[in-house]
């Protein structure tokens, strides 16, 4: 069988696959953007403490994600938790470092001048350092999603969602008929979800980034 009669004798339970790895990494990177951006917000104004964060998410990037998961398992069990946790951890360093940055280069004049004219502490976070910032943060979005995009499919070694079931059913039948198919549909299926998700950052961008701050 071809690689593209396979697509087609199996094209149904591909794009299910594909909708549940997509769906995964959506959910994770929204909890780890409200997450990080938040440790940013916490962290920005001190240096020991933006050092602190950006040390500790680093150092969670550095554990290999098949031991991630596999420490998780005993834990939470088979299936989504595991995926749903080691994605949304590996998934804040980007996120904190470049809110961190983001905040810290906010120029200090416009946040007097917010200050001046009677903004709160929160409406200057609000309605001036975060828009200023949102560039940088968005990113760090981009660039965690593109990370968690090859790291969900490991996830598929706990029973877990998503594309990552294909690579692994062909892996283990190597020397089958189909195996290099499912593997091939497997790995081609992500990166195109990749290449979805930025294309719609950059959409993003461009609608929410003035024009004189992307230039």
């Amino acid at each position: 069988m071809t690689f593209w009669e396979y697509l087609g004798n199996r094209h149904q339970q591909l794009l299910a696959d594909a909708y549940q790895h997509a769906s995964a990494v959506f959910q994770c990177m929204v909890v780890a953007t409200l997450l990080g951006v938040l440790i940013g917000v916490a962290t920005y104004q001190s240096g020991w403490a933006g050092n602190l964060a950006t040390l500790s998410t680093s150092t969670i990037l550095t554990i290999p994600s098949l031991a991630m998961i596999g420490l998780l398992i005993p834990v939470v069990g088979l299936g989504v938790p595991p995926t749903v946790i080691a994605l949304t951890l590996y998934g804040l360093l980007p996120i904190v470092r470049n809110s961190i940055v983001g905040l810290r280069g906010v120029d200090p004049s416009l946040v007097d001048a917010a200050r001046g004219i009677g903004m709160s502490r929160l409406a200057r976070l609000l309605r001036v350092e975060l828009p200023l910032a949102w560039p940088p943060i968005l990113t760090g979005i981009r660039v965690s999603t593109q990370m968690l995009m090859g790291i969900a499919a490991i996830a598929a070694y706990a029973s877990g969602p998503g594309l990552g079931n294909v690579i692994f059913r062909g892996l283990a039948s190597l020397g089958s008929a189909n195996a290099l198919n499912q593997v091939l549909a497997g790995t081609l299926g992500i990166i195109v979800l990749a290449l979805l998700f930025d294309a719609a950052y950059v959409l993003i961008g461009r609608l929410t980034i003035p024009r004189g701050i992307r230039v």
